[in-house]
């Protein structure tokens, strides 16, 4: 679809425009786009984790433990941080994927009151094949922009986020 061509957001904008003339529904418009273009893009990249029986909750945990480096473990504390999720919700998430064989708890070496997660080899295999079909999904999905595109959406995108996580 040309970017110039009419979508529903601009449908909403007009209603909105008839209605109250006196609203700047610039901000409107650009927020709703990517809205949404996250209810367009998330069924699409959870395709890829549904296809090898993940959740996306549970590759992120994958992936978490994957990318920290060698010995792939974390303590769940750490994982639940990144994750920005609650220990609750953790737990659940850890008892799927131990279940499934591709995650194993363990007593802390450290300290015996703490356990750690690690990927078994079953859950580095598939965590590795999974986040490969993921950027490759991730990277069709943006090809309808041009590289130079998809530099600025990601510097803007970059600016707004900062910005609204500084609370402007």
């Amino acid at each position: 679809m040309a970017a110039s061509k009419k979508d529903p957001v601009d449908l909403i904008a007009a209603q909105w425009q008839r209605e109250r003339p006196d609203l700047d529904l610039a901000a409107m418009a650009i927020l709703g786009r990517l809205g949404r273009l996250m209810t367009v893009a998330m069924p699409r990249i959870e395709a890829v984790f549904t296809a090898h029986g993940l959740q996306r909750g549970e590759f992120d945990v994958l992936a978490a433990l994957r990318r920290s480096g060698a010995p792939f473990e974390l303590n769940p504390s750490v994982i639940a941080d990144t994750l920005m999720l609650s220990r609750a919700g953790m737990t659940g998430r850890l008892d799927r994927l131990e279940s499934a064989g591709l995650v194993r708890r363990t007593a802390d070496t450290a300290d015996r009151r703490a356990i750690r997660v690690a990927l078994t080899e079953q859950g580095r295999d598939v965590i590795d094949k999974v986040v490969t079909e993921h950027t490759e999904n991730e990277t069709r999905l943006l090809a309808v922009l041009s590289e130079q595109d998809r530099a600025e959406l990601d510097r803007i995108a970059r600016v707004l986020l900062a910005g609204l996580e500084a609370g402007a």
